[in-house]
């Protein structure tokens, strides 16, 4: 059995306290480019731009929890951080996009009401000090998947031939993406199952899923 050094332990503590990391970076900057997207969309009139601004910001979903992980710089903030941006972006996205009229409000109205569900469910696990459940990889694909539709919407929301087949193209690729969110969903329930039945006095808090 290896024994790990206390000084090892105690550094591994240490980074995970670290604020200023480049993912952290990254995670606050995709929550503060959605301003500069809002803006454009909104206040500059300029749906081209936004939408550039709104898929940098979806296509960087997986980049800093890779990096996170490629250089170790894994921390608690970022824990909290990164899924935080990721639900900020989609949120902040498809209402956004809703109100500009690209998408229709029964499809806004399923994507935030499986957000709504699964936030609840966080707050829910966290409350009750179950242990932190991992993102499962169809959650994270799902996400995705809706953070690369929903911008495609708003580019092909124009009178353009090529808008148009955009758009039909985008409805088709919306459905898997749906599909894989509410799998996600469904999945979480017997974990979270198992996690609430393993509570007790020798299990430790850990953060709960929030993907």
């Amino acid at each position: 059995m290896e024994v790990v050094p206390t000084e090892a332990l105690s550094g591994e503590d240490g980074a995970l306290d670290r604020v200023l990391t480049v993912p952290n970076v990254i995670s606050f900057a995709r929550i503060l480019l959605l301003v500069l997207f809002c803006w454009l969309l909104f206040g500059a009139d300029r749906r081209i731009p936004a939408t550039i601004v709104l898929m940098v910001i979806g296509v960087t979903d997986f980049l800093d929890g890779f990096l996170a992980r490629r250089f170790h710089q894994v921390s608690t903030l970022g824990k909290v951080l990164d899924p935080l941006a990721d639900r900020l972006v989609l949120v902040t996205g498809v209402l956004a996009i809703t109100i500009f009229g690209a998408v229709p409000g029964w499809l806004a109205g399923v994507v935030l009401g499986r957000e709504l569900v699964v936030s609840v469910a966080v707050l829910v696990l966290a409350a009750l000090k179950a242990r932190r459940i991992d993102v499962l990889w169809v959650g994270k694909a799902g996400t995705f998947g809706m953070l690369c539709c929903f911008p495609l919407f708003l580019l092909g929301d124009g009178h353009a031939t090529w808008s148009r087949y955009l758009t039909d193209i985008t409805w088709v690729a919306v459905v898997p993406a749906l599909i894989l969110s509410f799998l996600a969903a469904a999945a979480y329930l017997p974990l979270a199952r198992r996690a609430l039945d393993e509570r007790g006095p020798g299990h430790t808090r850990h953060e709960p899923v929030t993907s």
